[in-house]
Order: structure tokens, then C-alpha cells, then sequence
């Protein structure tokens, strides 16, 4: 399981400027009973890409500790509001854990 614990960076609702980089950490911690490893991926289910490859590894974390899982994200060129979503998937292709996402409004 991947249990949500706070935003390291770019609160929701953060301000940005049109085109910049985003630095998006999440601190997480596997609760289940499973290692991640390789294997486990982070796929986008919902919102833009914003230039971060739309599924990556999911960040190593042995059972019973916490981990940080970092999004290099491209704020869009458009002014406006931005929700990406992210799920974790095992290696069998079932989704658990919380979801994790950016929020953000474009300036």
C-alpha cells in the first residue's frame, strides 16, 4: 500500500509562472507488505502530463518506511487551473495506495 503523508514542495493551489519548472516532492510511506522495487510504476490517470513522462518508476521503499517520489513537471503555457493525478501500480498492473497530484494555477 502507499499511504500519502504530506506535499514536500508546491503546496496545492501554488502560483506559477507560464512555462517553469516544478520540483513536485510528495513524502509517502509504504504501508503494505511488499518492497518496491523496479518494477512498481507511477502512472498518470488523469490531468495533463505537463512534460513528465506519463509512467515511471515508482521511488524503492522497503515495507514500513517513508520515501519521497519527485516529478520534474513544465507548468503549461496557458493561464488557468491544473490538476495531475498519479497512481501507483504493482508489477501485476493493480493500482493501490492513494493517489498523489499537483495543483496548480498558471499566471
Amino acid at each position: 500500500d502507499l499511504h500519502y503523508l504530506q506535499d514536500m514542495t508546491i503546496p496545492d493551489g501554488s502560483r506559477v509562472t507560464p512555462g517553469s519548472t516544478l520540483d513536485k516532492q510528495w513524502q509517502v510511506e509504504n504501508n503494505g507488505s511488499c518492497n518496491w522495487d523496479d518494477r512498481y510504476r507511477l502512472r498518470l490517470i488523469a490531468g495533463p502530463e505537463m512534460g513528465a513522462p506519463a509512467e515511471q518508476a515508482l521511488y524503492p521503499a522497503r515495507s514500513g518506511t517513508q520515501a519521497v517520489i519527485r516529478i520534474l513537471f513544465t507548468a503549461p503555457l496557458e493561464a488557468g487551473e491544473y490538476l495531475s493525478e498519479w497512481q501507483a501500480y504493482a508489477p501485476d498492473g493493480t493500482p493501490f495506495g492513494e493517489m498523489l497530484f499537483i495543483k496548480i494555477i498558471v499566471e
